[in-house]
């Protein structure tokens, strides 16, 4: 068997096309990282302040990043977020092509967590508008990553 080189053919979806996919997903988990980072200091924390704002629609300028606790928590949020990018891009550059189905299996449930955990924490906390933003991540994140892609005959 080998793998095709299309990302379909007959409209099966391709080995090639997710591990393509897995690139999309790392960037769109690690490109949060950089923006809260910048929300751990006062000269370059508005753009973190301002998606924390769009989050918790409406955008009314009621998130403030004014508490040293809520600094912090960008850190460690854009640490973790930019640690996780990297690792999806890591998984499919290196681990996809000896385990593709296991790799596709892990991104996909650790994006499904985090959607699920997320939501609720943001419902919780009296911001509900997240969960629907998260949803439209949660469809960027995980792509074509529903479905297992299939090696074709040759």
């Amino acid at each position: 068997m080998i793998i095709a080189e299309s990302n379909h053919e007959g409209g099966i979806m391709t080995h090639k096309f997710h591990k393509f996919w897995l690139k999309v997903t790392a960037f769109v988990v690690g490109s949060f990282g950089p923006v809260f980072f910048l929300g751990t200091m006062a000269a370059t924390l508005e753009p973190a302040r301002l998606t924390l704002d769009i989050l918790s629609w409406p955008i009314d300028g009621m998130t403030t990043y004014e508490s040293p606790d809520t600094r912090f928590l960008s850190a460690l949020t854009g640490g973790f977020l930019l640690g996780w990018g990297v690792t999806i891009w890591f998984l499919s550059e290196y681990v996809y092509d000896l385990a593709p189905e296991p790799v596709r299996k892990a991104v996909l449930l650790g994006v499904l967590s985090w959607f699920f955990l997320d939501s609720a924490g943001s419902i919780a906390s009296g911001n509900p508008s997240n969960a629907f933003f998260n949803i439209l991540v949660l469809l960027l994140a995980v792509g074509p990553l529903w479905k297992p892609a299939k090696n074709l005959a040759s």
